[in-house]
């Protein structure tokens, strides 16, 4: 009858994989290893090859002493304690290398949409009141500013709400990041800038959101439109 698999043994032998692991790496810090003329050809050698010798062999003391602790009716589960630790250690690595790998290619290049085009922030800005409405699209500057990029913006109509003017546009929105702003500036009034609060990856909107009034008496609202989605 075969001997039943511990948990605690095999969580003994995942620590010690992982201590192993670690003691190999100091270890070869100690010794000065590695050639100075090919220090990534030495760095792949202590990660994929050292490193983990030093980690099975930390597996196997582990079990082994974890066994020993147990007593003399433990012994006959040594080997499948040993491998059911070994295979934990290489699922849990590739569970965790997985999401590094996933996080490292989702943030390593800032772009909203690399496979698409960009997203458009659609928004609408409305002058305080008793402000003169521009007289045209020209007299209208828009840009919006992140700590990434700056990208000019279009003016898509001018309209009144009530007694306002009322500026409808869009810009794209390219970079994945939480700090933009929408500067809008008109001949012969102050520049005005809206800060946006939106997330760094400014997910599709159906609807606009609510007004958000600045210190001058102007609003702004926005809503991110991705490519494909209405």
């Amino acid at each position: 009858m075969k001997a039943p698999l511990h948990v605690p043994t095999i969580a003994a032998g995942m620590i010690g994989a992982v201590l192993g692991f670690l003691a190999a790496l100091m270890l070869l810090a100690l010794v000065g290893f590695g050639n100075p003329m090919d220090p990534i050809a030495s760095g792949i050698l202590a990660l994929a090859v050292i490193a983990p010798l030093g980690a099975l062999a930390g597996l196997i003391v582990a079990v082994k002493v974890a066994t020993a602790m147990r007593g003399e009716g433990a012994a006959g589960g040594f080997t499948r304690n040993a491998v059911a630790a070994l295979v934990a250690v290489v699922a849990s690595t590739g569970v965790i290398g997985g999401l590094v790998t996933y996080y490292y290619v989702a943030t390593a290049t800032p772009w909203l949409n690399p496979k698409g085009g960009n997203p458009l922030l659609l928004f609408e800005v409305r002058l305080p009141s008793g402000a003169p409405p521009p007289s045209s699209a020209d007299d209208i500057r828009i840009d919006l500013q992140t700590d990434l990029n700056a990208m000019p913006g279009k003016v898509d109509a001018l309209r009144r709400d009530d007694d306002r003017a009322l500026i409808a546009g869009h810009v794209e929105l390219a970079y994945r990041t939480p700090y933009r702003q929408v500067e809008i500036k008109i001949a012969g009034q102050p520049e005005r800038v809206f800060p946006l609060r939106l997330s760094d990856r400014a997910p599709h909107a159906r609807a606009f959101g609510a007004w958000q009034k600045e210190a001058d008496g102007s609003e702004i609202r926005y809503r991110p439109k991705w490519p494909g989605q209405e």
